[in-house]
């Protein structure tokens, strides 16, 4: 993967922190009614249900967050381990989501178990006059019902959104290590194969010829010394016992001009008397 990678992973992360801000913000608009409407009324309002408002309104922060930071700090080692942590986290958070709304499971008929207490599908709890209007238990069920559905979905998605955060920081860290080249068109990257290349190849030699390797020299051991020569210092003169053979006849140095001794220099011819010159003939004196 090379830049188009990266991007496509930001374009799926954002995707996913989308739906996480969305299920969020389901989450938490049902249970800010279902807080405001059991205050008004002067209802009891349990753990459970501040619980969950807590963890769907943190849930929407941490979206927005995440949406924000994958512009600048997608893919970075330290913020990518920090969002896996808090991913899981969420993750066991929502898991108690839907624990939470367990009731909603049901049909949504008959005798219900709800925030505003327990009672038939038809009734509504009793409380003080306020002027939020108080719903029916079957309605309360039904939104826990949407709101169990939400979680699940939520919970699928931090699970997705830490394997593209693993990708995005491997994604990282390759693009320091690697620059353009010729295996990846010079672009950046892995080159061909890819990410799941460069995985599936770890560990594996290289098997055939290197496309860059010089060619093999002849090593000592591969000469044919029957070969009379191959470098100037074992130049061979004979290829027989017999040095003066008609293969390889015997040098004579001089090329024709006599040889001197050492000591003894060129005389030069005398001139015999009475010798005619062109001028006339003249007598040696």
């Amino acid at each position: 993967m090379g830049a188009k990678g990266g991007v496509a992973l930001k374009f799926l992360q954002w995707f996913i922190r989308g739906v996480q801000l969305l299920a969020s913000a389901l989450i938490l608009g049902v249970y800010a009614y279902f807080l405001a409407a059991l205050h008004n009324h002067d209802l009891n309002i349990t753990n459970q249900v501040r619980a969950v408002a807590g963890i769907s309104g943190a849930g929407v922060l941490y979206s927005i967050i995440g949406l924000l930071l994958l512009c600048c700090l997608a893919g970075i080692m330290f913020t990518s381990f920090i969002a896996i942590v808090l991913d899981v986290a969420f993750i066991g958070a929502f898991i108690y989501v839907a624990v939470a709304n367990k009731n909603g499971a049901s049909s949504c008929t008959g005798y219900l178990d709800t925030p505003f207490g327990k009672g038939q599908d038809s009734s509504k709890a009793n409380g003080s006059d306020g002027f939020t209007s108080l719903p029916s238990f079957h309605t309360a069920c039904r939104l826990q019902s949407a709101c169990l559905g939400v979680a699940i979905i939520a919970i699928i998605f931090f699970v997705l959104s830490i394997l593209t955060e693993v990708a995005l920081a491997r994604h990282h860290n390759k693009e320091k290590r690697f620059g353009p080249g010729p295996n990846n068109n010079y672009t950046t990257g892995y080159g061909s194969g890819g990410l799941f290349n460069r995985i599936f190849r770890r560990g594996k030699k290289r098997t055939g010829p290197e496309e860059n390797a010089l060619p093999a020299h002849t090593t000592p051991e591969q000469l044919d010394h029957n070969r009379q020569s191959y470098a100037t210092e074992t130049t061979a003169v004979h290829s027989n016992d017999n040095p003066y053979s008609a293969d390889y006849p015997k040098q004579e140095t001089g090329y024709g001009y006599p040889t001197t001794q050492n000591g003894v220099g060129h005389q030069t011819a005398a001139t015999p008397q009475n010798y005619r010159y062109g001028d006339g003939v003249y007598d040696r004196a």
